[in-house]
């Protein structure tokens, strides 16, 4: 349960300790403000890479809670960051969908940073707490009352420790931005924005896409000749599973398609693919026969001559 053993052992927990596995720690904590947006409490999430290479990120969902555990004797807010795999036990049912590669968030995060200070508005009152080396160095304390009652959010701040990423401990902003604008494109209508402080002029860029995935598929086609506007898009839910399409075609040879299960890129395909794949080549098959555009001698449309300049995205959400 402690902490100690993600200090040991990180690459376990957050893949490597390499440039990779530190921004690992950023997409951690967005991903935490990621389930809020898909629970229906949040719409904007802010990323800040600070001048000393410090990340703060802020949601506008519910806060952390910070009533006292039974179990623990402490505030949920201190749980979530000190005992490993605590997170999503107070949902309990509230979140919809978990993103994460890993799942473990908040405390490997906490365990990995010299500092982090997490503040929390709900219920009037703004809280704070903070951390050293992941033991807490600040317990939790109210630091403004009074606040209005819509208001609510956290704000985490966190420097990652340079004896664990020894590599590098500085922060890329193209790699922030690429996911960044991603992750905006696979959950519609949320605002997620990315400012850096470090050079002289702070860069800032805003992503909200109403479109979703549409839009994507728009953003990949920017400079190819499409065949036909604006991409289509089916949205399905069963059993609580949500599934979204969107595809495009191009007068390219290639194709690409991108598929991703609960916010993470899918690399190497999966049954949502699959799935995805066989249904087009039977759908147009089936088009083409009933439209007599093929003779009943010819054979049918390979899968890879239906995939002939198509753009698609394929985003499956499974809690």
């Amino acid at each position: 349960e402690g902490l100690e053993a993600v200090r040991k052992r990180p690459g376990m927990y957050i893949g490597s300790t390499s440039s990779q596995g530190l921004h690992h720690l950023v997409w951690e904590i967005v991903d935490n403000g990621i389930d809020e947006a898909l629970a229906g409490f949040a719409d904007e999430i802010h990323v800040t890479v600070n001048q000393d290479n410090s990340i703060t990120v802020t949601d506008n969902g519910r806060g952390i809670p910070v009533d006292i555990q039974k179990k623990t004797g402490k505030p949920a807010l201190e749980t979530v960051y000190t005992i490993l795999h605590a997170g999503g036990k107070f949902g309990g049912g509230g979140y919809k969908v978990s993103g994460g590669l890993h799942g473990v968030g908040a405390s490997v995060v906490n365990a990995l940073s010299t500092d982090l200070e997490v503040q929390v508005i709900r219920g009037g009152k703004k809280y704070a707490i903070a951390f050293d080396h992941g033991h807490v160095k600040t317990p939790m304390h109210v630091i403004e009352e009074g606040l209005p009652q819509d208001q609510h959010g956290t704000i985490v701040h966190f420097l990652p420790d340079p004896d664990i990423f020894r590599e590098t401990t500085v922060f890329d902003i193209k790699t922030l931005t690429t996911r960044i604008r991603e992750l905006a494109f696979l959950n519609k209508g949320l605002r997620i924005t990315i400012r850096d402080e470090r050079p002289e002029k702070p860069t800032e860029e805003d992503f909200l896409y109403e479109g979703g995935i549409r839009h994507y598929v728009d953003y990949l086609n920017e400079n190819k000749e499409t065949l036909f506007e604006p991409p289509i898009y089916v949205e399905g839910q069963e059993n609580g599973i949500t599934v979204e399409v969107a595809l495009q075609y191009t007068d390219d040879y290639h194709n690409n398609l991108l598929t991703f299960t609960n916010n993470i890129h899918t690399y190497e395909g999966g049954t949502h693919e699959e799935g995805f794949k066989r249904a087009l080549t039977r759908v147009v098959n089936d088009y083409a026969r009933q439209n007599k555009l093929m003779k009943d001698n010819e054979a049918n449309l390979t899968g890879d001559d239906v995939r002939e300049g198509l753009t698609a995205v394929v985003s499956v959400k499974h809690p």
